[in-house]
């Protein structure tokens, strides 16, 4: 097996007809695919003395149609068993309900784990601009519980509990120079956060950078990366993303929640035998996992399984909605139970709406989902090609100064903008905040609160929103991809809340001042000029229709946006917003950030919701061209010399197995792997082993000196098979709907070449350079 050195410029497809050349956001070293492995199961005496046999090394498919076999195998064998004695009965219920403990498990640990990063967030986040002497673990909120001030600002300093960095310094809140010092301590705060998150996950978890919701879709459909699901890439991860939110970069922590949950799933399946040695069993686990992340990251359990089975899942059995749906269900019980933001939601900017939304109002509803999808389509265009610049350049060999090079620009440019200084998530609740009595920040001053017609601070603060979105809009653009945990679905929620609550102010004062338009009169005649337009709405639907457009969701993304608000009656404005989103960033980019950044790093993924017309045949696509150049194993007629050369000669994962050479009709499939395994293992326990001893796939008994290696056992006697004559179109189901990493091209039986899941990838590649007509999206 051959392990290549890679460097992030090293990205595609190899040459060699086996392999795989992927980067990620972190350091992959070695690239390598298609590697399949034989059944072992217990009780049925099969390679069970060889140790290795049956298992994925790092970065290899796993073969989903032998682990799902493997799995009922297993179950038949345990049921069988369960009559024999008590001990039998109470294994077979274990095994009957492991899968809803491990969920259970994962619920209760993720959140935990998401109270955790909440709290620490908000306190580091508040550190930039206080602390609490009294008790200095306390965040501003917290710390102003402790006196009468039922409510306090960040700028105004009416908590006396609470004691600003210009105050410690200065003896005063007020005055260029106490603006200077907070200034200063703003920075160097966000700095210091920003190098302990980038040096951390340098020096202990490279794989805890980014979001990872790309890596997951690609674990998901059934790629191994050792390590990106491990306890140290969760405890990096975990603290990291605290540090990077409270550094002030424009990122936010709902996405890299999924990562982080996903790793929890992966790291209690291993207590679980059923799910922690059968690598298409644990890929249900992670599933309910990734649900219970968006979960706790919004506080939508049933947006979180909608999220899971919509977005990151490649395989998903009814029963593992079931248990999606419960984990989700128990880390949102947890979240909500431990309170971290000391209100009774589970997220920091959960609005209520009462007032009804009017029919008109579709069409400037409509307009934000255009809106939403071009920006979306920038926000992506712009965010690929300065990924692809990092990895080709200079800047990307020096990941830490990059990450504090933005920082320091980004606290900078975000601290004379009250917008931007402030949390993302704050600045979303405000955005969609409906003005009231005890309203007091710019975007509620009212000259007339019944016909509420704008007084200056709305048109400040107006200006304000659009500077900060041109900041978010830039700064997410360089901060998506650098070297720290960094997710994008705040920042995205805070582009649309802007740009959703300017329109909303223009569409409100378009009703104030002229009442009397067509289209305006009769609806908003019903509830009185003071009900008719609610900006808040506005700043959701636009904040829905930027996340759409980015991420691609539908379905889910209405459900999440919908339990934030807790009203069912705002559904047909968000799904009009999202769907129109969605049909313009289809119609400018062919996808969405997360399917980008999986085609940048090369990863093995093949989309289910791709559709792609095809012309070709199996024998067009499969290697080599011709049949008299496939390198294969005889069943009864190679020496273990004649093995080894071959083994030495080659790189491929795996050996067809055929009567002879001659007549070249196939017996069945080797890996690679487990023929090395086999080969070592009988030099260590066969006497007499020569050069000369024959590698045996068939059932000889007669004695033979000298000795032989029989090795039908980690024979696939079953492999997949196709004719050459199978049009491609079926080939590609094969591969997305069984999981297939490779499959045999015969005719007559007799055994052609090979198509492997490179093959497929680089054909679908190919088609699409060459003529984007033939290729259909959906």
């Amino acid at each position: 097996m051959r392990v290549k050195k890679l460097t992030e410029r090293n990205v595609g497809i190899s040459s060699d007809d086996d392999m795989i050349d992927i980067t990620t956001s972190g350091t992959m070293t070695e690239r390598t695919l298609n590697q399949r492995s034989p059944i072992n199961l217990p009780g049925s005496g099969e390679t069970e003395d060889i140790p290795g046999i049956g298992q994925y090394e790092d970065f290899h498919t796993i073969d989903w149609q032998r682990d799902i076999a493997r799995d009922r195998m297993r179950h038949r064998y345990i049921l069988k068993r369960k009559q024999n004695s008590f001990i039998d009965l109470i294994k077979s219920a274990h095994d009957a309900w492991s899968g809803w403990l491990c969920v259970l498990l994962v619920g209760l640990v993720t959140g935990t784990v998401a109270a955790i990063i909440d709290i620490g967030t908000s306190w580091m986040s508040d550190l930039k601009f206080g602390i609490c002497p009294q008790a200095f673990w306390l965040n501003m909120e917290q710390c102003c519980w402790s006196s009468n001030e039922t409510s306090f600002e960040l700028d105004k300093g009416n908590c006396s509990q609470w004691f600003y960095w210009s105050e410690i310094m200065t003896s005063s809140n007020y005055g260029p120079f106490a603006y200077i010092v907070s200034y200063l301590f703003y920075i160097a705060w966000a700095l210091l956060f920003a190098a302990l998150a980038a040096g951390l996950v340098r020096m202990f978890a490279p794989y805890a950078c980014g979001s990872g919701v790309p890596e997951i879709k690609t674990i998901l459909s059934g790629f191994i990366i050792r390590g990106y699901l491990g306890k140290w890439t969760l405890l990096i991860k975990s603290v990291g993303i605290m540090m990077c939110v409270s550094a002030g970069l424009s990122l936010g922590k709902e996405g890299p929640m999924v990562h982080i949950a996903s790793c929890i799933g992966n790291i209690l399946s291993y207590l679980f035998p059923k799910y922690g040695r059968n690598e298409a069993k644990k890929r249900e686990i992670l599933s309910a996992a990734a649900a219970a992340g968006v979960s706790v990251a919004f506080g939508a359990p049933i947006g979180g399984v909608l999220f899971s089975l919509e977005e990151v899942s490649y395989y998903f059995p009814l029963k593992t909605l079931w248990r999606s749906f419960f984990c989700a269900l128990v880390a949102a019980f947890v979240l909500s139970s431990i309170n971290p933001f000391g209100n009774e939601h589970s997220v920091m900017f959960y609005v209520e709406y009462h007032r009804p939304w009017m029919f008109f109002e579709l069409i400037p509803f409509i307009g934000l989902g255009i809106i939403g999808g071009v920006i979306a389509t920038v926000f992506i265009k712009c965010n690929i090609k300065w990924c692809r610049f990092r990895k080709t350049s200079i800047l990307g060999q020096y990941p830490v100064m990059e990450v504090l090079l933005l920082t320091a620009v980004t606290a900078i440019l975000s601290y004379p903008n009250p917008y931007t200084r402030m949390g993302t998530s704050q600045l979303i609740y405000l955005l969609f905040s409906q003005c009231d009595v005890s309203s007091n920040d710019g975007l509620c001053d009212y000259t007339n609160d019944k016909a509420n017609v704008a007084g200056p601070g709305v048109y400040t603060a107006m200006l304000l929103l659009s500077m900060a979105f041109v900041l978010k809009l830039v700064t997410t653009i360089f901060t998506f991809g650098i070297k720290v945990p960094c997710g994008l679905f705040i920042p995205s929620l805070a582009m649309g809340g802007i740009t959703g609550r300017i329109v909303g102010i223009l569409m409100q004062q378009l009703a104030a001042k002229h009442p009397h338009l067509w289209f305006f009169d009769n609806s908003c005649g019903l509830l009185g000029q003071e009900g008719c337009i609610t900006p808040g709405l506005y700043a959701m639907v636009g904040a829905a229709a930027v996340l759409g457009g980015v991420t691609r969701m539908t379905v889910s993304l209405v459900v999440i946006m919908f339990e934030l608000t807790g009203g069912v009656r705002y559904i047909v404005p968000l799904m009009a917003a999202v769907m129109a989103s969605k049909w313009v960033g289809d119609a400018l980019g062919k996808e969405g950030m997360y399917d980008a950044h999986i085609q940048l790093n090369g990863y093995p993924f093949l989309d289910s919701k791709e559709d792609i017309v095809h012309t070709a045949l199996a024998a067009d696509v499969m290697q080599p061209r011709r049949a008299e150049n496939l390198n294969v194993l005889t069943q009864s007629s190679m020496s273990l010399e004649d093995t080894e050369i071959l083994l030495k000669e080659t790189e491929h994962n795996g050996f067809p197995v055929v009567v002879s050479r001659e007549s070249q009709y196939l017996v069945g499939y080797v890996l690679r792997r487990d023929l090395q395994l086999a080969l070592e293992n009988a030099k260590r326990t066969i006497d007499g082993l020569l050069p000369e001893s024959l590698i045996l796939f068939t059932d000889i008994t007669q004695q033979v000196m000298p000795p032989p290696i029989k090795l039908k056992k980690i024979l696939d006697m079953a492999p997949i098979t196709i004719t050459d004559q199978t049009p491609m179109e079926t080939v590609v189901d094969m591969f997305r709907k069984l999981g297939l990493r490779q499959t045999l091209v015969t005719h007559n039986g007799r055994l052609l070449g090979v198509i492997t899941k490179k093959d497929i990838l680089r054909y679908i590649k190919q088609v699409d350079n060459e003529d984007p007509s033939s290729v259909l999206f959906h």
